[in-house]
């Protein structure tokens, strides 16, 4: 069989152009294969040979070739790379919805690119998840999952739509679960949604007008989403130190706008690792009552310290309404799960549940009714700390890893609890170049633009998703490419 050769490319997209990058190189190629110029069975060169004839990172040429392949025109084949496998795009276009310009109207405007390939390559078979925010599957609780679905499948006569604040039994139970976190509160204080992310969208969507400010620490885990610019709000970052969030740096910027609420992960933040010391946090209290501006706590990883105790909420010093608090299952118990709560004034309570109506007519049933049992009876309690003393070990020894082999080229700091270490390289380390080079090696990198406001040098580096042993071998890979 005769063997195709490449194609041969002698052009470059213009780095300075509006359009992007990637949509210059799909268009290149469309045009190339409409004026038969490139036949069915032309092969394209490698996505590495690509890139460095176009003069962009893989990254790039990976998005073009996602597009590409979405249209029908190309192809990867085993043994054969990746080829032209049609050329009716030029005619079929005109004739069928403009679905590119569709999918670019609606009000939700698309992720960061970096996070789009991130997202994407989380499920490539075989690829090591450095710094991606779940839970490793294999701590999953599976002799417990089996007795409370064993209970349920008995003692569950029906699965009708729960009441709009979510089902009573489970309401009762987060109550209970609070108390232990100085949160006292009823449960016409508490809203269960279909995750905390769903309780950030019910926020942006019905208790912010366009145009509102929404201030955060920079980096965090709000910068990798679209979601609040998409509902017209602005992200405004606020630096950090050791102590969190360096508040005092918003009063000016107050001035600056009419509406205005703060978003803070105090404890773990996401996705540093620092945790609020409990001075900072009165302090932070005392300005926002000071200034009338109302706090979203995100609470994902409370429950996850293991150093000492856990560190005091904001929501537990709050004697004026001001804070909303975001709990979750997702970093704990299981992200399928889909259950998080919201707790927060019985005003705020009732829109915000009339709004989820709107949006779901609410969250799964099934998995109400699993996590009550899963408070109610201790296990949740039982598992949280065998969890805890599992991750602990790893980020012990995520930690004597890096003191191994990034001692001379980066500094991080040393988190409570949760999930991440927030990694910072020297001038010497780009982290773009270094993401391609850990993809060549199967590893996949969570590199810190995608959460800040700014260009940086660092990683965030999870220590949940790996064993300890896994975790050592990628970072030593990592370091043997730098050098």
């Amino acid at each position: 069989m005769k063997r195709v050769r490449p194609i041969q490319i002698a052009w470059k997209p213009d780095k300075k152009s509006s359009t992007p990058v990637y949509r210059q190189i799909v268009q290149y190629i469309c045009d190339k294969v409409a004026n038969g110029e490139w036949t069915i069975g032309s092969r394209l060169p490698p996505q590495r040979a690509l890139a460095e004839s176009f003069g962009v990172n893989r990254s790039t040429i990976s998005t073009a070739i996602d597009e590409l392949t979405s249209y029908g025109i190309i192809s990867g084949k085993s043994g054969a790379g990746t080829q032209i496998v049609s050329n009716t795009w030029s005619l079929m276009l005109p004739t069928k919805p403009s679905w590119k310009k569709l999918i670019s109207s609606g009000y939700l405007q698309e992720n960061n690119r970096r996070m789009q390939q991130i997202n994407r390559l989380e499920f490539a078979p075989d690829i090591i998840r450095l710094g991606t925010g779940e839970l490793d599957p294999r701590l999953f609780p599976q002799k417990m999952w089996t007795e409370v679905l064993q209970k349920m499948s008995v003692e569950i006569t029906s699965l009708g739509y729960a009441e709009p604040l979510g089902i009573l039994t489970l309401r009762e139970a987060i109550v209970e679960h609070m108390k232990q976190f100085g949160i006292n509160v009823s449960t016409k204080n508490v809203l269960v949604t279909s995750g905390a992310l769903q309780a950030l969208q019910l926020i942006s969507s019905c208790m912010l007008e366009e145009g509102s400010t929404v201030f955060t620490e920079a980096p965090t885990y709000l910068k990798s989403l679209q979601m609040f610019q998409s509902a017209g709000l602005n992200l405004n970052g606020i630096s950090m130190d050791q102590d969190g969030m360096e508040y005092w740096k918003i009063a000016k910027q107050l001035q600056k706008s009419e509406s205005s609420i703060l978003y803070t992960i105090p404890t773990n933040q996401n996705p540093t690792g620092i945790t609020m010391s409990n001075a900072r946090r009165q302090e932070l209290m005392n300005f926002c009552i000071k200034n009338r501006l109302p706090i979203i706590e995100d609470g994902a990883y409370q429950e996850l310290c293991f150093d000492g105790e856990s560190a005091l909420p904001l929501k537990a010093i709050d004697d004026n309404g001001m804070v909303m608090y975001l709990g979750s299952a997702s970093k704990t118990l299981a992200p399928g799960l889909r259950i998080g709560w919201v707790i927060a004034s019985e005003p705020v309570i009732q829109r915000l549940g009339d709004a989820k109506m709107q949006m779901d007519y609410g969250a799964s049933s099934l998995s109400q009714l699993v996590f009550a049992e899963f408070l109610q009876s201790g296990k949740y309690k039982e598992y949280l700390i065998g969890l805890k003393k599992i991750l602990k070990k790893r980020r012990d020894n995520a930690l004597k890893t890096l003191e191994k082999y990034f001692q001379d080229i980066a500094t991080w700091d040393v988190p409570i609890g949760g999930f991440y270490i927030w990694l910072t390289f020297n001038d010497d380390v780009e982290v773009d170049d270094l993401f391609e080079r850990a993809l060549d090696k199967g590893i996949l990198l969570n590199t810190g633009d995608i959460y800040d406001f700014k260009h940086n040098r660092s990683l965030r580096l999870s220590f949940a998703y790996l064993t300890c042993e896994e975790f050592t071998a990628a970072m030593r890979t990592i370091r043997n490419g730098l050098y």
